[in-house]
Order: structure tokens, then sequence, then C-alpha cells
């Protein structure tokens, strides 16, 4: 299912592959209902598209496995904080 989700995202199957070696965790101990499609849900609400979520993904898989609320959220207040708007800071991530 989760090979699967990350083409739905526009990923190709090199991508899937390249994204799965840099962060093996995304296969194991990510949930894709409890971590990983609420953190793209996320994604988008700070005005990512699907293509931004996906190359942000395969260039920093890592952020999925990262926690929302100790971890993104707050630095992202901090981002805001410093005068960026959703769009600067989608960009910075």
């Amino acid at each position: 299912p989760k090979v699967q989700w990350l083409k739905e995202l526009g990923m190709d199957d090199s991508q899937v592959a390249k994204t799965i070696t840099k962060f093996p965790q995304l296969m194991g101990s990510c949930s894709l209902e409890g971590n990983l499609k609420p953190k793209v849900r996320w994604l988008r609400e700070l005005g990512m598209d699907g293509s931004q979520v996906a190359k942000t993904i395969m260039k920093f898989p890592q952020l999925m496995g990262a926690s929302s609320n100790k971890n993104l959220k707050p630095k992202v207040r901090w981002l805001k904080e410093l005068g960026m708007d959703d769009s600067q800071v989608a960009k910075t991530i």
C-alpha cells in the first residue's frame, strides 16, 4: 500500500526506490494512515501542490518520520514569526 501511495503522489518506480533507500523506515515504522497521509495533508495546507509534496518527500524523506507536533509545527511557527507567509514556508521546506 505504501509504494502505491507514493506512486499516487506522483513518483515513478525509480523515484520510489530512491526514496525508500534514503529512508527505509518509510516502509516500516511510518504508518500510512497515522503518519504519512496526515503529514501530506499538512504540507498541502501550507500551500504545496501535489508535485511539490512529492519532490519534498523525494529530497528529504526523513521529514515523513519527524514528529509534527514536536518538530515540524514549532519550526513552521518560528518561520512565520520571522515574517514568512505560507508560500515562503512551503518553499523553505
